[in-house]
């Protein structure tokens, strides 16, 4: 897997860690085994005092079922995470931790702004005070450029969904965005992360004449996010998408900005959920971008489903490219028909987990592993009936630690070709494209911005 990632090979296997970790691993799983049985035998213990015996091993198993069903999902658990994310120190910099508010008007959480600075938390701050500005976008492309606007409302700044998207609605109002020729609606990652990898090219692509929002809905990472707060992400999205697409189609058709939706990860989820493209036929949006998307996304399942006979699952084709294309590092567009009025893009890594997981890998193997292994998969990789579930659990646990470009390490470069196809810049030439790949590739772990905006 290093060899194919790029990586030096490893130097030490770590037998003597691995060993201890796995009898590690093995005593915890079988303390829990042996509380489990443990429990299910004081219950029917107490069962056969008033039933037949067989009678009430069903119903003490049925019993034992519903209690770890309702602890660990519904119940103890679930209350404790609520009460973790609505405690408003959770690793977020919230409040009296917060730095000075921005002075400039024009970055949210200033003086004039209707969102709250305290309450926007780390993730929010930096979006908002990140990226490149029209000093910096003017030098990249030697034209006038504009400020990009950057709205993001924290989920401490109001109570429900509904609030917060009428705040970013506001928020856009009084900046200004619906002047802009691009607008874009994002949904961020579970701890409300905006990965300026993909908004940073974005805005220099359109010479700062970009608004784009984002609302948060979590502090949880995307997969705690994912498995315990699943309505959270959806719910959001779909106040943010629905208030603010609402409010674009009163707008004349012919002065409001070309409108799209981008979610990377838990984000790409949400938004695709809130996407309801039955909605948009009387009034399409003009496209979307999703990266990372995670294997239970319905949409994107239904989109691998119908992809072109004899096209991978890893990197398929639909239909003649016209509404939906998918992008990949080295691939091209080959055999695409012209663009229609709608435009759908992914960006999926064949090495991602996150998108590749499969539940149902515990009885048969994905789809993926019948076909020649894709960028960044290991061609030893075999099917074993439960262990294959349990090794690509483990891989989306540390899916975020691949080098970039591979796992669910998505990074500047392979945003900016699935931006100029669905977003189309305008007097934009190939010779453009590299030269922001370059500027892109200029050492900056993230994003391509040479500096951040200043917040003063």
């Amino acid at each position: 897997i290093r060899a194919r990632m790029g990586m030096e090979p490893a130097d030490d296997a770590h037998l003597i860690q691995m060993l201890l970790i796995a009898l590690v691993v093995f005593l915890v799983l079988f303390g829990v085994g042996a509380l489990v049985a443990y429990f299910f035998r004081f219950v029917r213990a107490r069962l056969y005092r008033v039933m037949p015996q067989r009678r009430a091993n069903v119903l003490g198993l049925v019993i034992v079922i519903l209690v770890l069903f309702v602890v660990t999902r519904d119940g103890l658990l679930d209350t404790a995470i609520s009460v973790m994310d609505e405690t408003y120190e959770a690793g977020q910099a919230l409040f009296e931790n917060a730095p000075p508010p921005p002075t400039l008007a024009r970055i949210p959480g200033s003086a004039e702004s209707l969102v709250g600075w305290e309450e926007m938390g780390q993730p929010g701050r930096d979006f908002v005070t990140g990226g490149p500005d029209a000093a910096a976008i003017s030098a990249f492309t030697g034209k006038p450029a504009l400020d990009p606007v950057r709205v993001y409302v924290g989920r401490a700044d109001a109570d429900t969904p509904k609030e917060r998207a009428d705040l970013a609605l506001a928020e856009l109002i009084r900046l200004g965005a619906f002047d802009r020729k691009v607008l874009v609606l994002v949904s961020p990652t579970g701890t409300g992360w905006m990965d300026p990898g993909s908004h940073d090219p974005l805005e220099y692509m359109h010479n700062g004449d970009i608004a784009t929002v984002a609302v948060q809905y979590s502090y949880l990472q995307s997969p705690f996010a994912l498995l315990f707060e699943t309505r959270t992400g959806l719910d959001q999205a779909s106040a943010t998408i629905s208030t603010i697409y609402d409010y674009w189609t009163t707008l004349p058709a012919d002065q409001r900005p070309r409108l799209y939706i981008h979610g990377l990860s838990l984000g790409a989820w949400s938004s695709m959920y809130a996407t309801t493209l039955f909605q948009l036929v009387n009034d399409p949006i003009d496209g979307a971008f999703w990266a990372g998307p995670p294997f239970p996304s319905e949409f994107w399942n239904n989109v691998q489903i119908a992809r072109n006979e004899g096209t991978p699952w890893v990197l398929p084709k639909v239909g003649d490219g016209s509404l939906i294309r998918y992008s990949a590092p080295g691939e091209d567009d080959a055999g695409y028909a012209d663009w229609g009025g709608m435009r759908i893009m992914f960006l999926q890594y064949p090495s991602d987990p996150i998108v590749f997981f499969d539940s149902l890998s515990a009885l048969r193997p994905p789809v993926w592993m019948r076909e020649p292994p894709g960028r960044g998969v290991s061609p030893y990789l075999r099917f074993m009936p439960v262990v294959t579930q349990f090794q690509l659990a483990l891989d989306m646990a540390l899916s975020t630690a691949a080098p970039a470009g591979y796992g669910h390490a998505y990074y500047a470069q392979d945003y900016i070709d699935p931006w100029i196809e669905v977003t189309a810049p305008e007097d934009w030439t190939t010779a453009d494209t590299e030269r922001l790949k370059a500027h892109c590739d200029n050492g900056f772990q993230r994003g391509c911005s040479n500096g951040k905006t200043t917040a003063e």
